[in-house]
C-alpha cells in the first residue's frame, strides 16, 4: 500500500494527541507500518498543535510534507486556514467549525479573519460540522474529537466495527459508551 498522510491541527487541549493515538492504534492494529510525530509549540497555552499520522507498507518518517496529506484534520477553523496548503489536490479537510481566537486577536493585536470555511472550500474538498455543539448534545462536550474521527473514518480504508474496538481499547473506560456514541454521530454525518 501506498502510503498515506493525514494531519491533525488544533489548539492545545482539543485532544489532537488522542486523536493521533486513536489514528496510529487503527493503523497498526490493520498490520501497517506507521509513524506519528506530534508538534506542541505553547499548545498548554492555547497555541497550535499539530500532528502528523503517516501509514503504509514502509514509512521512512513522520513528517507529512506540504501538499501530500490525504486527510487533514482541523479541529478549529483558524488552524484549518493555516495549514490547508498540507493537503494534496485530492485531498479532504475535515473542519471543526469553532472559532478559538489566538493571543494576538484576544489582545487585540490582530482580526480573526473572517468566512475562512467558505474561502477554503473555493479551493479545497471541505467536510464543515459544529463537533463541538453536537458533543454538547450528547453529554460531554469533549467528545467532538472522537466526532470527528468519525467524519474522517469514512474517508479511510477500515471498517467501522474496528474503529469501535480501537475506541474501546484507547479511551479511558469510564468513557467508552460516550466515546462510542460521539464516533458514530460522526461516522453517520452527511
Amino acid at each position: 500500500m501506498e502510503t498515506r498522510n493525514i494531519m491533525i491541527v488544533g489548539v492545545g487541549g482539543q485532544g489532537t494527541l488522542l486523536t493521533s493515538r486513536i489514528l496510529g492504534n487503527m493503523t497498526r492494529k490493520a498490520g501497517y507500518d506507521v509513524k506519528i510525530s506530534e508538534v506542541h509549540g505553547m499548545a498548554q497555552r492555547g497555541g497550535s498543535v499539530v500532528t502528523y499520522v503517516r501509514y503504509g507498507d514502509n514509512v521512512a518518517e513522520p513528517i507529512v510534507e506540504e501538499g501530500c496529506a490525504d486527510v487533514l484534520i482541523a479541529f478549529e477553523r483558524l488552524e484549518a486556514l493555516r495549514y490547508a496548503h498540507f493537503l494534496k489536490k485530492d485531498g479532504v479537510l475535515i473542519v471543526n467549525d469553532v472559532r478559538m481566537d489566538p493571543m494576538p486577536v484576544a489582545i487585540g493585536a490582530a482580526e480573526y479573519p473572517e468566512n475562512i470555511i467558505e474561502d477554503l472550500s473555493k479551493k479545497y474538498k471541505v467536510i464543515s460540522l459544529d463537533a463541538k455543539a453536537e458533543a454538547i448534545k450528547l453529554g460531554n462536550a469533549r467528545v467532538f474529537n472522537t466526532i470527528i474521527i468519525g467524519v474522517a473514518a469514512k474517508r479511510m480504508d477500515f471498517d467501522k466495527d474496528t474503529w469501535i474496538e480501537v475506541i474501546r481499547e484507547t479511551v479511558k473506560p469510564k468513557t467508552v459508551d460516550i466515546n462510542i456514541a460521539a464516533f458514530n454521530l460522526g461516522f453517520d454525518f452527511i
